[in-house]
């Protein structure tokens, strides 16, 4: 049961990603955000100035208008400020797979809902920081499994604490080659820190059977992300990721779908989808593991 438990660490919620995109596409018909009101203004009063000037004979458009709308378009299209982006996250996968020793394997199946009768803490996030074309990327996971049961033995009853962690650090450096209103393309590479570790302790100790140990990894990861609004208020992000080619674990992948929703301008919230994919052999221990699951969260565009 501890081998079972030992890889089942990637935790968090879910949420089913059709229903808020139904709900999310009635809401964004009818409740436009507030920079495009602004926008919207500004062009019914350049409009007004036309009509204005066509009713008197003139042809001329307003000067100061041509000039805002002249440095509103430049500005646009040379922004060189830095944008930070960071959204906490939450994610609930499924976990099946082959753990084990190179000679003792065993096959493993359990549902998010298995995971998270487990789970006793956990924090998960990423933070993006961007400027022109370049985009700096920050993924991190970091979660706490336990189980204490007793166990008969011929001594009596003993109780068998079983703790399991994971930390996931993943940095890229990425550059955007697509950068347009209705489509953004990015390229990223980096790498992905794997932390796994374990404990069992048996309660009374007579036996002699505790033990602990841990686990650590590195691989370098090439990817792309592809963001698409499909509204005013709803926009779509496709990612994904693949490394790792024999220098820490054999392979290792993850594909992300996510829907998000623009709440108020510089808050989105997201519900998808996340699909990870290790295949770790060393030595002494063999990890092949899948982990599907639902993902939530909410990303605040602090500038």
């Amino acid at each position: 049961m501890a081998s079972n438990q030992r890889t089942t660490v990637l935790l968090a919620f879910a949420l089913a990603l059709s229903c808020l995109g139904a709900a999310s596409l009635g809401l964004a018909q009818d409740a436009p955000t507030a920079p495009e009101t602004g926008l919207l203004a500004a062009n019914l009063d350049l409009d007004a100035t036309h009509v204005a000037g066509a009713n008197d004979g003139s042809t001329a458009a307003d000067p100061a208008a041509q000039t805002t709308g002249s440095n509103t378009s430049k500005a646009s299209s040379q922004d060189d400020q830095w944008h930070i982006a960071v959204s906490p996250y939450l994610w609930l996968p499924g976990m099946y797979g082959i753990i084990g020793f190179p000679n003792r394997n065993l096959h493993v199946h359990a549902s998010a809902g298995d995971v998270l009768s487990h789970f006793r803490f956990g924090l998960a996030g990423a933070v993006e920081v961007r400027r022109k074309w370049l985009v700096l990327p920050l993924d991190m996971l970091w979660v706490r499994l336990e189980d204490d049961k007793p166990i008969p033995l011929e001594a009596g009853v003993v109780s068998a604490n079983v703790k399991l962690g994971e930390f996931l650090l993943t940095p890229e450096v990425g550059v955007r080659f697509v950068d347009q209103e209705r489509i953004k393309v990015d390229f990223v590479t980096g790498f992905r820190y794997w932390h796994v570790s374990n404990s069992l302790a048996f309660s009374p100790s007579a036996l002699g059977l505790s033990f602990s140990n841990s686990l650590n990894w590195v691989d370098p990861l090439v990817g792309g992300r592809i963001q698409a609004p499909l509204s005013p208020k709803i926009v779509v992000n496709l990612l994904g990721d693949v490394g790792g080619w024999g220098t820490g674990s054999q392979i290792e992948y993850q594909l992300v779908g996510l829907i998000g929703y623009k709440i108020k301008p510089n808050w989105t919230l997201q519900a998808g989808y996340r699909y990870l994919r290790v295949d770790y052999q060393s030595g002494l221990f063999v990890m092949n593991i899948h982990d599907p699951g639902g993902i939530f969260g909410v990303t605040w565009a602090i500038k």
